[in-house]
């Protein structure tokens, strides 16, 4: 299709508009929990192509305010156990059985994940810029990670619950760095039903200035 006026003009919704590759993995990503996985390895070479389009995010100054904790094995084990005790004193008041099966749950819950990425904010030391735009930089950087999964079918799952936040916080973070939470990645069955969430139209969130 041929813009050659007002490009504001197309509809989007039009049955002849054809969304391009970027669109459709932009449109059709979405959140996966890692209790809807299925075990797969992750290659190495594939993991490194996600963390190094993570590197592309856009970074004020080039101060690249990130840096990432693979967790992978035996880690996965542990942070459940980490949650399920992390969690217990919520549970008291569950009967002995139910909170049984509460903790059950979230000791299990990352075992089938490829692997974990505990999401570290770097405060620049030299450069000194608002907090808010390094935190900007570090999510547009776990975008990147989403959607170079989504690009080869895999989920992903950004969680920044406390005890999230506190797990990657235990493993030799200086001064200047903040633990932002985990990312869960790994494979989802081909049957895993499509996200019905829809987005607010552009004409609610949108004002053009001429």
């Amino acid at each position: 299709m041929k813009i050659k006026n007002n490009p504001s003009k197309i509809k989007l919704s039009d049955s002849s508009y054809k969304l391009n590759k970027i669109s459709k993995n932009i449109r059709n990503r979405r959140s996966v929990y890692a209790n809807q996985f299925i075990k797969g390895e992750l290659p190495d070479q594939l993991l490194e192509e996600i963390l190094t389009n993570a590197t592309w995010a856009p970074t004020h100054k080039m101060t690249e305010p990130w840096r990432f904790i693979v967790f992978r094995g035996k880690y996965l084990k542990k942070y459940g156990e980490y949650m399920a005790h992390y969690y217990r004193d919520f549970y008291t008041e569950l009967s002995p059985e139910d909170q049984k099966d509460k903790l059950s749950y979230l000791e299990n819950y990352p075992l089938n994940a490829a692997c974990m990425i505990g999401v570290v904010m770097v405060k620049n030391t030299k450069i000194d810029l608002p907090e808010w735009e390094e935190i900007a930089a570090v999510s547009s950087a776990v975008q990147n990670i989403a959607l170079t999964c989504h690009a080869h079918k895999m989920g992903s799952y950004w969680s920044t619950k406390g005890v999230a936040i506190d797990y990657v916080a235990k493993f030799g973070l200086s001064e200047n760095e903040k633990s932002l939470g985990l990312l869960y990645l790994g494979y989802y069955p081909e049957a895993l039903k499509p996200s019905k969430k829809k987005r607010t139209p552009l004409s609610k969130k949108v004002v053009y200035l001429d």
